[in-house]
């Protein structure tokens, strides 16, 4: 890099003016340099689950629907890393641009000193990461320029911090006009509640979710999975995304992709505006059709303190539950409310509460009325039908993650490479911009780019 801080390129690979790669497809000789970044495939295929040496493959997966595409992932921790791992495993490039720190602090998240978290290993698979010093001119001029090669960018800051950067939305369109750039934060980039920080708990609970999830006369009841970060900021980043790509393919044109993980909370929370809109209000806590109101759908314990799922809504599931269980004076309490639900749960609460789990599984095996266990993780992990659909994958060390949970025809899923160290291809995809080896010392002497160790 030169005293003025303009780092010297290998050939000119500037794209002229107007030149809008995402407009048509990717050309050749990228989807090539995509191939060679990917390590064959470890098939998600029906049985058997893979099994991944991390770091060890090289291959082609040419055959991925994303293959070809370049994300530039500025996120950290869950939503975004989610959005961009399901990308990732597409078959896209994603690339985390990390600062030269401490990087993604989801490295360290429970695991020992020195380690890498399970969960920053499962949500960045398929992934290389660079670092880059954001705060510094040349970081910011290195990121620009790997932009000008990129089709997505995601970031996850709140409102603001991107452009005060200089690596905003507006300062990527000037030079990727076609860039589909997408922001996801709790509530979005407009609306007075915009630059508020919040979790989870908070966008539930603004949207309505929480009040109605519990056990009648109970407190709101909290879930260990995080609906609003993964429906609302993975999956519906995802899809914002995805969608403006195929635009930018057809005209040239990129979009911000706004998206506020309260907005994807609220816009899911269907069966309670139903509700409302049909009876002027929604049932208490604990009294709905799903939350339990009703004896068909609901948990019971079983003899040994574990739980079956009854879900026998309909009255052909609801009397082949009954006549297993030869009860046929339950089967006009199935949507009993008050003093008679009441009854018939108690009913069966004592019916379940007389056989272990394993006991019920058995009996009911044969019956097809929606009943099932509530299973741990661990069984879960080791149940057949997930197996059978490859659903969990298994690294050569023993560590395991979940595959994406759809199956394409024509592509098989993989893991093309373990979760990046932070740094660990800066050198490699600078190289892809078109610095050389010079350029690339001199933002390293400098500490606006760093690599591995």
């Amino acid at each position: 890099m030169s005293a003025t801080g303009s780092p010297r390129r290998v050939g000119d690979r500037r794209r002229p003016k107007g030149h809008t790669e995402v407009a048509s497809p990717p050309g050749e000789r990228r989807a090539k340099r995509a191939a060679g970044r990917h390590a064959p495939a470890v098939p998600r295929s029906s049985g058997s689950a893979g099994s991944v040496a991390p770091g060890a493959l090289r291959g082609d997966h040419a055959d991925a629907p994303l293959a070809g595409v370049r994300v530039l992932d500025l996120s950290r921790l869950l939503p975004g890393p989610v959005c961009t791992l399901h990308l990732a495993d597409l078959g896209a490039d994603v690339v985390k641009v990390e600062d030269t720190g401490a990087g993604d602090y989801a490295r360290a998240l429970g695991a020992k000193p020195g380690a890498t978290s399970a969960f920053f290993r499962m949500v960045n698979r398929n992934k290389r990461s660079v670092a880059l010093d954001l705060k510094d001119a040349r970081g910011r001029e290195a990121f620009l320029a790997l932009a000008r090669g990129a089709d997505i960018v995601v970031e996850s800051f709140r409102p603001g911090v991107v452009a005060s950067l200089g690596v905003g939305y507006e300062a990527v369109r000037a030079v990727r006009p076609a860039i589909v750039y997408a922001s996801i934060t709790g509530y979005g980039q407009s609306g007075p509640r915009a630059p508020a920080a919040g979790h989870d708990i908070n966008y539930l609970g603004y949207a309505g979710v929480l009040d109605q999830t519990g056990t009648r006369g109970g407190p709101p009841a909290l879930a260990n999975l995080q609906i609003a970060d993964l429906l609302g900021g993975a999956l519906g980043a995802a899809v914002a995304i995805l969608a403006s790509v195929v635009g930018a393919r057809a005209t040239g044109r990129g979009r911000h992709v706004d998206v506020a993980m309260a907005d994807g909370a609220l816009a899911h929370n269907i069966f309670a505006l139903h509700a409302l809109e049909q009876r002027g209000r929604t049932a208490p806590r604990g009294e709905d059709l799903l939350t339990g109101g009703v004896p068909c759908y609901g948990v019971y314990p079983t003899k040994d303190g574990r739980w079956l799922a009854v879900g026998a809504l309909e009255d052909k599931f609801w009397r082949a539950l009954c006549a297993a269980l030869d009860r046929p004076d339950l089967v006009a309490g199935q949507f009993a409310s008050g003093g008679d639900g009441a009854r018939v749960r108690a009913e069966l609460d004592a019916v379940f509460g007389a056989r272990t789990l394993a006991d019920w599984v058995a009996r009911l095996a044969s019956v097809d009325a929606c009943v099932t266990p509530v299973a741990t993780l661990d069984e879960a992990l080791s149940d057949p039908q997930f197996a059978a659909r490859g659903m969990v994958v298994t690294a050569a060390d023993g560590s395991r993650s979940y595959a994406p949970p759809w199956a394409l025809s024509g592509h098989r899923f993989g893991v093309a490479r373990a979760a990046p160290a932070q740094g660990e291809h800066t050198v490699e995809v600078l190289r892809e911009a078109g610095y050389d080896g010079a350029a690339i010392d001199a933002l390293m002497a400098c500490g606006a780019a760093r690599t591995r160790g």
